[in-house]
């Protein structure tokens, strides 16, 4: 079949259009001849064009020239980097985590590396890299031409196949390549590292190349650098290596993740040996030094992660949540990032107790979990045999208690099971229960030549240990291992405090003229909610809703509910709330169940809140860290911002010497702050706490147990280290009616304070001024002059604190006993049958007889009478 014909008024058009194009060029070419001859250059020009071929063919070769100069700007040099760049260049360093003592607990890092300077590096290990690398460094201008051909003829040799060819890079143009246009395999990237190492020749020195060579170069296991790969590799530094060592490290850029493998040990062997006969040709070894070498074995030890005590799990997790808010987490985030920007992070943060924090937390989540069953895995994986290795590792979970590690079900056939561990090794699996499934992961522990199956507690808990004097966090534990799970109950868990919440109730009460012996009725009150809701009665922990009248001091001591409802209302749930904001515990409504503790708070706020009563009422910002360097050494932030005018003078000018302004904030009376502590010091000896009297120490604390119960506290500590601890399932439900703030909270406190005792202070709390210590009678909160004041659990006297405008009335036995004879007298004489009643009234008047020494400046005389 013919194709269709194209109409003629088409082909007309076309070839119309086309013969007038063809004639306005041949016009404008005529134009342009007709200028330049208006010149003699143009006409010499033209003259020559038309008579000298050879003249056409220069020109030709010209206009290709600048043409080809055209291109290559405009694919290649167009948008390469600047060479100067290299001059400010800041390679992505790791962040150091610091201790309270100055010592090294971790570091943020993706990649292993370490900067140093030229001078650092030792000159066996230079010539190592320059004889495997790049013999004629010292000389070329950037490139050697010589082994840029052999690396042309190689391409071509192997065009078309998969197989790569040599690179034949000088050092400088692997610097072009690590640092400014990347890996990628191309010959459009081959033409721009030349050309970068030509403009980096001209802008460093020769020391400054190999500098930036030597800390840049990637040498396999996440080493970037011969300082990080020298450690990786061999556990040394730099300036310890071997010179069969350095050889070594001058073999791995070629195939960083092939020479470290212990299967290709016989191929290293050979090019270590290669590279120490071309030192030996170039002068750098001689060749008995090199046969030397040459015997020695690899020696390259395993391949390991950096070691960092584990306890320290939690509190630097928590540290780096908080630098990422600050400086964000990635170099592209900003020149301070954590992973890239080689900060220097000092912490408050003290190892001996956060060890012991540790050691209490999972001794207490282990004395509740008890013979409980094992019931659930720490995670699943739908296994793949081929890859289940990686699959765990994926997943990143370890566990660092006693002998315990963590693996996955390989296989399991009835009672018979096989466990796989991240290192690849597998062994039997012993101990099962129905639950357990192939491609659950759970933690095991050796036991003959077997691993037996261990039960992880599901219930979890919190921990934080804060100085009060300065607000600085020394301990924080945020469940069981942090290797399981990185969420920190200790900061980021919401929980209700229950009574711990009590002390800033009563504060608010002795804030508004109550003392530590003001009675009040332990008796019913219920209060009318509205019509939708009804009356609300609320009741003490142990269901008894009466119990008579009594001091605040027992109501705190037995914390009592009924007793803290009242106080709050008389004093004004207004009044309470501000309290507990102000001391950093929550912002709640006046609702009276939030005296009781129903708001949400966490450890560490509650902890903080604690230590204001500790330190007479200020409070400082909790801080886990104290400053930050950038990698210059330059503090770019810190915690403690004050300025002290005239500290660095070079001279004394015969001024005062300089004062620190203070700090702290004032949340809390000090007068108040001390008459609780005092109260919750008898929390300890005859209250809910008194599994900790025996530790015969200055101690405060209280218990507390939610609803439920759903979550059980102790928070307390002495003058220098204040702390709280909770547990309670991670989805709130009872623990069981056994469980309570006074028999598993405080037992957890306990241990912590036995496995670091020696860092408390043994010194009782000192009281503040305008704080007398009166004697009163225990049970009746009146003062008395008879008997001494001790520190027993049934005392009958004991030293009350009081404001010095707020004293207990005074009141002694011989009055007493003289108001009940005349009493009795004045019923004989009656007749009266009826029951004698007791008279509650006070007696006024002075007493002669001196009272004890007391615990405090004050003297007795200005103890006056209310």
């Amino acid at each position: 079949m013919s194709e269709p014909q194209e109409p003629e008024s088409i082909r007309l058009r076309i070839r119309r259009e086309a013969g007038g194009l063809m004639a306005r060029l041949r016009h404008g070419i005529a134009a342009v001849g007709d200028q330049a001859r208006q010149s003699d250059m143009g006409e010499w020009f033209v003259r020559r064009w038309h008579a000298s071929r050879g003249f056409r063919i220069v020109g030709y070769l010209v206009a290709a020239l600048l043409a080809f100069n055209l291109v290559l700007w405009a694919t290649v040099t167009r948008n390469l980097p600047s060479a100067d760049t290299l001059l400010t260049y800041q390679p992505p360093l790791p962040t150091m985590v610091r201790g309270i003592n100055g010592e090294i607990v971790y570091s943020y890092a993706r990649e292993r590396r370490v900067q140093l300077r030229f001078v650092d590096f030792p000159k066996p290990l230079i010539n190592a890299y320059l004889s495997a690398e790049d013999k004629t460094f010292w000389t070329h201008g950037g490139v050697d031409y010589t082994g840029l051909a052999g690396a042309v003829v190689d391409y071509a040799t192997k065009f078309g196949s998969n197989e790569r060819a040599r690179g034949g890079s000088t050092i400088t143009q692997q610097v072009a390549k690590n640092i400014l246009i990347g890996n990628e395999y191309s010959i459009t990237r081959k033409v721009k590292e030349m050309i970068l190492a030509r403009r980096i020749e001209d802008v460093l020195t020769k020391q400054q190349i190999l500098e930036l060579y030597l800390n840049e170069i990637p040498l396999g296991r996440q080493s970037f650098g011969v300082q990080a790969a020298a450690r990786a590799y061999f556990g040394k530094d730099v300036g310890d290596l071997t010179l069969a060592e350095s050889a070594f490290l001058a073999i791995l850029p070629k195939a960083p993740e092939k020479y470290g493998r212990a299967r290709f040990a016989d191929e290293a062997v050979i090019r270590r040996n290669w590279v120490l006969d071309q030192m030996v040709k170039n002068g750098a070894a001689s060749q008995a030094e090199a046969e030397q070498a040459k015997a020695q074995p690899l020696a390259i030890v395993p391949r390991r992660v950096e070691v960092y005590d584990s306890a320290a799990g939690y509190f630097v997790e928590e540290v780096r949540r908080r630098l990422i808010d600050k400086y964000g987490e990635k170099a592209e985030d900003g020149p301070n990032s954590i992973y890239g920007g080689g900060l220097w992070v000092r912490t408050s943060l003290d190892m001996d107790l956060q060890k012991g924090a540790q050691n209490a937390l999972r001794a207490g989540l282990m004395r509740y979990q008890g013979g409980r069953p094992w019931t659930r895995p720490i995670a699943h994986i739908d296994l793949d045999d081929d890859k289940w290795q990686g699959q765990l590792a994926f997943l990143n979970k370890s566990i660092t208690y006693k002998d315990w590690r963590v693996g996955v079900v390989l296989t399991r056939r009835g009672s018979q099971a096989t466990i796989g561990f991240v290192d690849g090794k597998t062994a039997p699996l012993v101990g099962l229960v129905d639950a357990v499934k192939v491609g659950d992961v759970v933690a095991a522990a050796p036991t003959g030549g077997a691993w037996a199956l261990r039960v992880i507690p599901t219930v979890s808990g919190g921990m934080a240990a804060v100085d009060p004097r300065s607000g600085r966090v020394l301990a924080l534990q945020g469940g069981f291992d942090s290797g399981l799970d990185s969420f920190n109950r200790a900061t980021q868990a919401e929980r209700q405090p229950g009574s711990t919440i009590k002390p800033f109730v009563y504060a608010t009460g002795l804030d508004f003229g109550m003392t530590p012996a003001s009675e009040v009725v332990d008796g019913q009150f219920c209060v009318w909610q509205g019509a939708a809701l009804g009356q609300k009665c609320f009741r003490n922990f142990d269901m008894r809703g009466a119990g008579g009248t009594h001091t605040m001091r027992w109501g705190l001591e037995q914390s009592r509910n009924l007793m803290t409802i009242r106080i709050a209302n008389d004093t004004g749930m207004e009044n309470v709330v501000k309290t507990i904001d102000r001391v950093g515990i929550g912002k709640y409504t006046p609702y009276l169940s939030y005296a009781l503790g129903a708001g949400d708070t966490t450890v560490l706020q509650l902890t903080n809140a604690y230590a204001a009563l500790a330190n007479n009422g200020v409070q400082y910002p909790a801080t886990t860290i104290d400053f930050v360097q950038d990698r210059n050494g330059k503090v770019i932030w810190r915690a403690d911002t004050r300025r002290c005018a005239g500290c660095n003078m070079a001279q004394w000018d015969g001024k005062p010497m300089p004062r620190l302004a203070k700090r702290g904030k004032q949340v809390l009376d000090p007068r108040t702050a001390y008459q609780v502590v005092h109260m919750l010091e008898g929390v300890v000896t005859r209250g809910t706490a008194t599994v900790l009297r025996d530790l015969n120490m200055p101690l405060f604390g209280k218990t507390g147990t939610t609803t439920g119960p759903t979550n059980v506290w102790f928070a307390g500590g002495s003058q220098n280290i204040v702390g709280a601890v909770y547990i309670g399932f991670d989805q709130p439900r009872s623990l069981g009616g056994y469980v309570q703030g006074g028999t598993f909270a405080a037992p957890i406190f306990k241990q912590f304070i036995q496995e670091t005792r020696s860092r408390w202070d043994t010194r009782p709390f000192v009281a503040p001024p305008d704080v007398h210590m009166v004697k009163i009678d225990r049970v009746s909160g009146k003062r008395v002059f008879e008997g001494i004041a001790t520190n027993e659990p049934k005392a009958g006297i004991i030293w009350e604190a009081f404001k010095a405008d707020a004293e207990a009335k005074r009141s002694t036995g011989l009055e007493d006993i003289a108001k009940q004879r005349d009493a009795l007298l004045a019923a004989l004489r009656r007749g009266a049958s009826r029951t004698t009643q007791r008279s509650s009234s006070s007696s006024a008047g002075s007493t002669s007889s001196e009272p004890d020494a007391l615990p405090t400046s004050a003297s007795e005389d200005v103890i006056g009478t209310q």
